[in-house]
C-alpha cells in the first residue's frame, strides 16, 4: 500500500509504519526534542524529508541500543558545532567500552550459573556454607 502524502510529507501513521514504530513514539520523540516540532496539515502531523532522515538516524541509533538520552546528547553536541562524524566516533567509543564491560559481567554471571547448575548440596545451609567458603577464599 502506497503512503499518502500531504503537502509532500508523510502523515504520522505512514511515517511511523515506515520505521516500524507506533505513532505515539513519534509524538514522544517530538515531545522530548529528538524531533523538531512537526508541522501539521489539516491538524495532522506531516513528516517532511528532513524529519524522516532524522527519524532514520534515531531508529538506527536505537537498533544499536543507544538510549534516548544518548541520542539527545549526540544531537545537542551536533547543534553545538561538533562534526557529525566526530560525534558518532565519540559516542560509539563510549558505547563500545560500556558493552565490553557488560560482556564481562555477563560472562561472569554465566560462569557462576554454570557452577550453580552443578550444585549437589542437600540443603540451603550446606549451599550457603560452600558459598561462604568460596567468598572467604577470595579475601
Amino acid at each position: 500500500m502506497k503512503a499518502k502524502r500531504l503537502s509532500g510529507a508523510l502523515p504520522i501513521s505512514d511515517a511511523a509504519r515506515q520505521f516500524g514504530l507506533r505513532s505515539s513514539a513519534l509524538r514522544y520523540y517530538e515531545q522530548i526534542g529528538l524531533l523538531r516540532p512537526i508541522p501539521r496539515t489539516n491538524g495532522q502531523r506531516c513528516y517532511d524529508e528532513a524529519a524522516l532522515q532524522r527519524l532514520a538516524v534515531i531508529c538506527a541509533a536505537r537498533q544499536v541500543d543507544l538510549s534516548l538520552e544518548e541520542i539527545a546528547g549526540l544531537f545537542a553536541r551536533l547543534r553545538g558545532g561538533t562534526p557529525v562524524d566526530q560525534g558518532w566516533r565519540e559516542l560509539s567509543t563510549r558505547k563500545i567500552a560500556e558493552l565490553e564491560q557488560l560482556k564481562q559481567q555477563i560472562s561472569k554471571a554465566q560462569d557462576s550459573l554454570r557452577r550453580l547448575q552443578n550444585c549437589r548440596c542437600s540443603s540451603i545451609e550446606m549451599c550457603g556454607e560452600k558459598l561462604r567458603a568460596r567468598v572467604g577464599n577470595k579475601s
